[in-house]
């Protein structure tokens, strides 16, 4: 399979306030997201130490038995562990070949949003037989949340808006931090099998780090081939969502891509999903589209990763029977 062409973007400058290196990485990444949709980032400011740690925190908690993960196992806020079999991308025929372990932002139960019960929102669900999950994988969130939040400055450079204007719909970000396990896939595994099946992400952007292992592959639009996009020592995979797609009025691309181990070994990935507050109105008139160029009505970015996740994670259907 080829390898994708995906760019890789110095962001150094961007972290040191420099404005002529803004420009530069704006440039860079508007060609990016209006053609492949990805991009990788390198000197982006998260130590290697906290993503070595959150790594061997991932590896720790995925060695545990099931019966002892499910102890910590995903409620209705989307916090916790999914097994084998939990989760379904839209129109795929079998469910991922996946394990997973979710977190977003701590939120205490006094918390006005969790007292409204607004949707995903609350205290994460640790699990209590690895203390040391929570401080590890709670610090490695918030610096990629830190830098998630420098990187949308370029990306609203690169719109030719105001370099804060996504900074204001961040204050109580809906960021969920995933760590993935992938078991080697067996080798008489149907085509139709994936670690994950062809998906596009839900909302703004996701920075992913993954091992060495390899198995991402871009469906490159230009093409319409499968390319692998394979692991840059030091980087973040970088995306578009769904959601700033629909932000920008589809001037960004929002682009399928999968995972396919067939290594034979166990990979490992971290994926962060950097979105905005709940009630964040998500509307492409903000961003230059007229209303008679308009695609999209204006929607709450909560009300549609919500809509979104129900749709694709098979466990939200078995909750919501039992609640009835």
């Amino acid at each position: 399979m080829p390898v994708s062409r995906i760019p890789i973007i110095d962001v150094a400058g961007v972290r040191a306030g420099d404005q002529q290196a803004l420009r530069r990485v704006a440039k860079e990444i508007h060609e990016a997201c209006t053609t492949i949709g990805f991009f990788y980032i390198v000197n982006h400011g998260v130590p290697q130490a906290k993503i070595d740690a959150a790594a061997q925190a991932a590896r720790t908690f995925f060695a545990f038995p099931v019966d002892t993960k499910r102890r910590a196992a995903v409620n209705h806020r989307h916090r916790g562990f999914n097994a084998l079999g939990d989760a379904t991308m839209y129109q795929a025929k079998r469910p991922d070949y996946k394990e997973f372990f979710s977190i977003g932002l701590e939120l205490p139960e006094d918390d006005p949003d969790v007292l409204a019960g607004q949707a995903l929102r609350g205290p994460n669900n640790w699990p209590d037989f690895m203390p040391g999950l929570r401080p590890v994988l709670y610090d490695y969130y918030e610096a990629v949340g830190a830098c998630g939040a420098e990187l949308l400055r370029a990306v609203a450079v690169s719109l030719g808006i105001e370099e804060n204007f996504f900074a204001p719909r961040y204050t109580k970000r809906m960021q969920r931090t995933q760590m993935v396990y992938y078991p080697p896939q067996p080798p008489q595994s149907d085509e139709d099998q994936f670690g994950v099946a062809p998906h596009t992400d839900y909302g703004c952007i996701t920075l992913l780090w993954q091992d060495q292992v390899g198995g991402l592959q871009v469906r490159e639009i230009a093409n319409d081939t499968w390319v692998e996009a394979p692991p840059v020592e030091g980087s973040f995979v970088v995306n578009v969502g769904d959601l700033l797609a629909r932000w920008t009025n589809d001037r960004f691309r929002s682009t399928l891509h999968r995972v396919i181990n067939a290594s034979g070994r166990e990979r490992y990935s971290i994926a962060t999903f950097y979105d905005p507050t709940y009630g964040a109105r998500v509307d492409p008139r903000e961003l230059g589209a007229s209303d008679a160029q308009s695609k999209y009505q204006p929607v709450a970015a909560g009300d549609y990763i919500l809509g979104r996740i129900n749709d694709s994670m098979g466990y939200r259907k078995k909750l919501a029977a039992t609640a009835q």
